[in-house]
């Protein structure tokens, strides 16, 4: 029996739409799903063109690491799942696993339900932008800052403390301004477009540094006519040298910062703490907390403390996704350049 995938055809090469074998039952201790809607995520044109993550051995490959859909088949073993069940799952990047297909394989510690009043388009942005928020934020060192690596409602402990969201409105802003104040965070001030504002205060925002106005040479001042108080944790989504260095600037000794991409942080400081964060929750030591995280996430998204990033559904199917990736790519590029 065959399925539709899309195929990055060889290291480097092109996506193309084919006809690959599709499997019919799941294995002991995972879920096999019929896919809905599959996230579009950057990392996917990066891969096209560094060739990184993917075994060469692996080629053709399928890519997709944000899925949701229906259960199509329940392994042995697997308690809390039936046939027809609405379902969200952050992928590895392995082909049977990977979302941008007809159906997929899942282990089930890492599905989670999907709350009625969600799409399967609004629950496919959720996984890699909660996790890459969740672990940075919560999780102990060396996964992250380790602010509560529970996941559970702390409000006490942060109150009066302030925090910083560098790109508030990128897909991870969003999450990491919500999972800040369901921390508590009383002060949590974005660096973003004064544009979008009025969109991230419904999220949590509660002041805004307009980047269209402040340089990053400028923010430590603007800053302080915000607050004077110590800024507890400091997370850049955007990961350019010199959001970076402005970020770090901003935390004191025995403040923390997570940081996305590649550390460009220049002239460390002995007492603060640096981390570079992996949403996913598939390598060995990620499991228990990704399984933590899965577990309290259909709550989360029930009671409205944490909802999905803004939808724009793409025709076309399979062969949409292409053109989706194209798209974002030069938006990223547009965005380098303003």
């Amino acid at each position: 029996m065959s399925q539709k995938a899309l195929l990055l055809d060889s290291k480097f090469g092109s996506f193309k739409v084919a006809a690959i074998p599709r499997p019919t039952s799941a294995l002991a201790g995972e879920l096999l799903i019929k896919v809905h809607a599959s996230a579009l995520n950057p990392l996917e044109w990066k891969i096209q063109d560094s060739g990184m993550f993917i075994p060469d051995e692996s080629y053709p490959a399928v890519l997709g690491l944000d899925v949701a859909g229906e259960v199509e088949d329940v392994g042995e073993g697997v308690i809390g799942f039936t046939k027809g069940d609405r379902v969200f799952y952050n992928s590895g990047l392995r082909n049977e696993y990977a979302g941008n297909q007809q159906y997929c394989r899942a282990p089930a510690e890492f599905v989670a339900k999907i709350p009625e009043k969600l799409s399967y388009s609004q629950a496919s942005t959720i996984p890699t932008g909660f996790l890459t928020a969740a672990y940075g934020l919560c999780a102990d060192a060396p996964l992250g800052v380790g602010l509560n690596p529970a996941f559970d409602d702390v409000i006490d402990k942060f109150q009066g403390k302030t925090a910083i969201v560098i790109g508030g409105s990128t897909s991870v802003g969003q999450y990491v301004i919500q999972i800040l104040r369901y921390l508590g965070f009383s002060t949590i001030i974005v660096y973003a477009s004064g544009s979008h504002f009025s969109y991230l205060k419904t999220l949590g925002a509660t002041d805004l540094i307009d980047r269209k106005a402040v340089p990053f040479s400028h923010f430590d001042t603007a800053i302080k006519k915000i607050t004077s108080s110590p800024i507890g944790v400091v997370y850049d989504t955007i990961g350019s040298v010199d959001s970076q260095a402005a970020g770090y600037k901003m935390i004191p000794n025995g403040g923390k910062m997570v940081i996305t991409v590649e550390d460009e942080v220049k002239d460390k400081a002995e007492g603060k703490e640096l981390v570079l964060v992996f949403g996913n929750v598939h390598p060995e030591d990620h499991r228990e907390f990704g399984g933590k995280l899965f577990s309290k996430l259909p709550k989360l998204l029930e009671d409205e403390i944490i909802v999905p990033n803004k939808v724009e559904d793409l025709p076309g199917g399979l062969d949409g996704i292409v053109e989706g990736l194209r798209n974002s790519e030069d938006l990223r590029a547009m965005k380098s350049a303003e």
